[in-house]
């Protein structure tokens, strides 16, 4: 490995790391996936300009399965309501949850209790970062921010009310060992999982990378819109409302659900892309 990877040691009471082939109830891997590692990474530190190749995820607690029955909303919130509402809020209704309420059901869940591990993670700039970023200053803000506990909003182990505490770590192989230890539990712990999801952002489109243009970038691109804008009336409020988004450059990302063969060697899952077999999937509907 080189100098620009990361670890980071994170544990919870309770972990949901949900197998999509369960449409209704959740029913959890039996260890964490990269795209849970690295959401709980972004929760830590995540700038446009850079992003995370989950390499490696080292199981300290595999944990014990757990069933329990939970309130859950049967409705989603669409756009246009949530907009509706932003307008004229008595025009919507809102969701009713909780039990016996109109929107609200039970469902089991199948989750995992106590568990811990350890993620180490490759830190890459994007195409747009590279040309005005150094990444030594994202290293050492990943660090100081994992090394004092803050984060931009609390991790999760799968699911947000499984919330995860976390704590940076030098060298992952001796943080296993020293954790083993002081546990007394196994470490040559092997499973073959089959299929896993890795992650539903293809991880070659998310190196594309973007970063958010300025106030006096965004003037000079819509005044060119302007000077460019067709003659007739649909193809000039086409373009106008085509202006009116520019507030990025770079590339949308579009979820594309991303499978790999996942064997546990060692209580060890390596999981860094260029060194596992993909099995893509279609693009996740929105």
């Amino acid at each position: 490995m080189n100098g620009n990877y990361v670890t980071v040691r994170v544990w919870g009471d309770f972990a949901c790391f949900t197998r999509p082939e369960m449409k209704v109830e959740r029913v959890s891997y039996p260890v964490m996936t990269p795209s849970a590692a690295r959401g709980i990474l972004e929760a830590i530190f995540w700038e446009p300009q850079m992003y995370y190749l989950v390499d490696a995820i080292r199981i300290i607690k595999r944990g014990r399965w757990l069933s329990f029955r939970r309130n859950e909303v049967s409705n989603v919130i669409s756009l246009d309501s949530a907009k509706t509402w932003m307008r004229t809020p008595e025009k919507v209704t809102p969701l009713q949850a909780g039990g016996g309420a109109r929107d609200g059901t039970q469902r089991n869940m199948l989750a995992l209790e106590e568990v811990e591990y350890l993620i180490t993670a490759e830190v890459r700039l994007t195409e747009v970062g590279r040309r005005n970023n150094s990444l030594s200053k994202y290293l050492e803000e990943i660090r100081r921010r994992a090394q004092t506990g803050k984060c931009y909003h609390r991790p999760a182990l799968g699911v947000r009310e499984f919330a995860a505490d976390f704590e940076w770590e030098e060298e992952p192989q001796a943080a296993l060992e020293r954790r083993v230890a002081e546990l007394g539990s196994p470490s040559d712990y092997h499973e073959e999982l089959g299929l896993m999801l890795y992650d539903v952002f293809d991880v070659n489109e998310r190196a594309a990378g973007f970063r958010w243009l300025r106030p006096d970038e965004i003037e000079t691109l819509q005044a060119q819109r302007e000077a460019e804008r067709p003659k007739s009336s649909a193809a000039a409020r086409k373009a106008a409302a085509q202006a009116s988004l520019l507030r990025y450059k770079g590339r949308l990302v579009k979820p594309v659900a991303a499978f790999f063969h996942a064997s546990v060697k060692a209580s060890k899952l390596e999981c860094h892309p260029e060194h596992v077999r993909f099995v893509r999937q279609a693009r996740v509907s929105q």
